[in-house]
């Protein structure tokens, strides 16, 4: 998909700023979404790899994270309440089996 330039536009001063307001926020959200989808994709690996202390002290940066870009408006809020759940789940279990096998 090629960028579209301010000569695909409309001549008017008003669409052109539009288009550039849209430009920046396409950006910003981009790079926040990014930085999310690291956050989880880091923490998951951290509960797959047993390692829950790293997890949880993960999980109150990851969640504060979460807020913001629901905040933000860069994720719905049943997403970011979904996320906030699925993780806390995950991890709950993690911990819970980790405690229960004895260590070797």
């Amino acid at each position: 998909m090629r960028e579209r330039t301010h000569d695909d536009l409309a001549n008017h001063k008003h669409t052109l700023k539009a288009h550039r307001q849209d430009v920046i926020r396409r950006d910003r959200n981009r790079s926040l979404r990014t930085r999310l989808r690291h956050a989880l994709k880091s923490i998951r690996g951290a509960i797959e790899q047993g390692k829950t202390d790293e997890a949880t002290t993960a999980l109150s940066g990851t969640v504060s994270l979460i807020d913001k870009m629901s905040a933000k408006g860069v994720i719905h809020d049943n997403a970011a309440a979904r996320y906030k759940s699925r993780l806390a789940k995950r991890l709950a279990g993690a911990v819970t089996a980790a405690s229960a096998t004895p260590a070797t």
